[in-house]
């Protein structure tokens, strides 16, 4: 058998090809390469997907997490909780903006964060608050926003993870200020390249985001406030407004194979994802659990099968966060997670065959 990567794009390129030739060519025929209406089109298309009236591209989902907390004045003083089971963007654009993160621990099974020790970590100094919709599943946001009205706390959704995700039937960005999506090639909405968007309600929040993003400027040479260049290129635009027509039939297969793979284990040992019931999963990742996880990924190696940990090391055990003083056990859930988790191949053009021969070799080291 051949090969089974993580994730296909070359697969999904191929499918789509001659649109992603032509928005391609636009741009460069045009020279529209900074700003510009392709740029807007795509802002305006996505915020619309998610339903919500006002989108901001950014250079990555990175510098989109760290574009809403400078807008929205996070700074030394403040404190901002979230958890430790993520990509560090969430916790080091915290840090840049010099305020602190505070870690909470998460929910088995769905690993996003546990409402019930979130009031324990909020102090006089707590300003935000940033759920994490981890592999694609919505935080459940309805505990985590009473709280947070009651406190009178911002919330902010790192929604890198959660294109197309809802909760309640409303999609990621409904329930907090703003939410941050990132289109790293390898994302379910995927660019050729580094890009980034928030979408929010609030319009003026996102003329500020605008504005800070290209160097603290609406007019070209007048300044208001001293900014960044956290610009989306229109060429990834461009390509992202061709691919986000084709973004739920994408979330349909994925779903689909997710019932094969749930359906391969369901006498098997391993932990299959959790769909809880007001939501809407959208599986960036298939992330399986098991106590003989390493055996899993070096048998899967064997077999020519990629698989990746989301995330192997917790944020409040890395070496860049020792200053915090957290200890191994702060936050057992997370932990013991990191130690079992594991995604296995997952994109649409992956076929019932390939399914069937990946979930054969994981169950042969399981059973």
């Amino acid at each position: 058998m051949a090969p089974i990567p993580l994730i296909d794009l070359g697969a999904q390129h191929r499918s789509i090809q001659t649109e992603i030739e032509i928005a391609i060519q636009n741009v460069i025929q045009e020279t529209a390469f900074i700003g510009g209406s392709y740029l807007e089109t795509f802002e305006n298309a996505f915020a619309a997907y998610c339903e919500l009236p006002h989108g901001v591209g950014t250079s990555s989902g990175t510098t989109a997490l760290h574009l809403v907390f400078a807008a929205l004045g996070l700074g030394p003083d403040d404190e901002v909780i979230t958890v430790p089971n993520t990509f560090i963007a969430t916790v080091e654009t915290i840090v840049q903006t010099g305020a602190k993160p505070v870690f909470v621990d998460v929910l088995d099974p769905t690993l996003n964060m546990d409402p019930e020790k979130l009031e324990a970590a909020i102090t006089p100094q707590t300003r935000a608050i940033v759920p994490v919709h981890l592999y694609g599943q919505i935080a459940d946001m309805g505990p985590i926003l009473d709280i947070a009205r009651d406190q009178n706390l911002l919330v902010i959704e790192d929604a890198a993870q959660a294109h197309g995700a809802e909760y309640k039937k409303k999609r990621a960005g409904h329930f907090g200020v703003a939410a941050t999506f990132s289109f790293f090639p390898g994302k379910i909405l995927g660019a050729y390249g580094d890009a980034g968007m928030v979408v929010t309600q609030d319009a003026d929040l996102a003329k500020q985001m605008k504005m800070l993003a290209n160097h603290g400027r609406i007019e070209k040479y007048v300044h208001q406030i001293a900014g960044y260049n956290y610009r989306l290129d229109p060429i990834q635009a461009a390509i992202l407004n061709v691919k986000l027509k084709h973004l739920d039939r994408w979330l349909d297969r994925r779903r689909g194979n997710v019932r094969l793979y749930n359906q391969l284990f369901a006498e098997s040992t391993v932990q299959t994802p959790i769909e809880t019931s007001d939501s809407r999963h959208v599986y960036t990742y298939y992330v399986i659990r098991s106590e003989q996880r390493d055996q899993i990924l070096e048998g899967l190696e064997k077999e020519d099968i990629q698989a990746q940990i989301h995330y192997p090391i917790p944020l409040h055990l890395q070496p860049a966060f020792q200053d915090l003083n957290y200890q191994k056990g702060d936050f057992p859930v997370a932990e013991q997670a990191a130690d079992e988790i594991l995604s296995l191949p997952l994109y649409p053009e992956l076929e019932s065959v390939q399914i069937q021969q990946i979930a054969d070799a994981v169950l042969k080291i399981t059973s």
